[in-house]
């Protein structure tokens, strides 16, 4: 079976999300390419092969090749096969609260935890001179934030989107729910 590949032609709506998408993806850190494939991936809700999102996105083949690289790294796409197709399709979920979980529990992996070692480093540390009480006592504060808010994330990782969409929507109203 022959497959012939054309150019995905998007909408001018499909084509603002994907391109906003890119844009706010380098504010976050991420190369524009990549964010921009992923919103494709999203955007679409189906299978594409590499050379396909080449063809739609009008990037280079190399570029899209490291993107995809970098997406699957992150385990925000997977690979899935085609009946008659040899080529390898890329998908992304659709569930946008399993994106976001992927997305913090990663970036916990990758930011906080190391940091945490680091500051934990930092304190053990026999070349932190007592004299320096002061820095002392900001790394331990440091320390203890990062800590919190790490262990704060992994258990709202745990909660159903539901509960955490109910939280969210509380806002500062959690202050009286809580008798502060």
């Amino acid at each position: 079976m022959k497959i012939y590949n054309f150019a995905m032609i998007l909408n001018p709506v499909a084509q603002r999300f994907v391109l906003h998408w890119g844009e706010m993806g380098s504010k976050w850190g991420v190369n524009r390419t990549v964010a921009q494939i992923h919103a494709l991936l999203y955007f679409v809700g189906k299978p594409m092969p590499a050379d396909e999102i080449v063809d739609t996105l009008g990037v280079a083949r190399s570029n899209v090749s490291n993107s995809l690289k970098e997406l699957q790294n992150w385990n925000l796409i997977q690979v899935v096969h085609i009946m008659g197709d040899r080529r390898d399709h890329f998908t992304t979920s659709s569930d946008v609260w399993a994106l976001f979980k992927t997305v913090v529990k990663e970036r916990k992996e990758r930011e906080f935890d190391p940091t945490i070692t680091v500051l934990r480093e930092c304190l053990a540390s026999p070349d932190l001179e007592k004299e320096e009480a002061d820095a002392q006592h900001r790394i331990k504060e440091a320390l203890g934030f990062m800590e919190t808010l790490s262990d704060w994330g992994e258990q709202m990782l745990k909660l159903e989107p539901s509960i955490l969409m109910k939280m969210m929507k509380l806002g500062s109203k959690i202050k009286e729910l809580l008798n502060l």
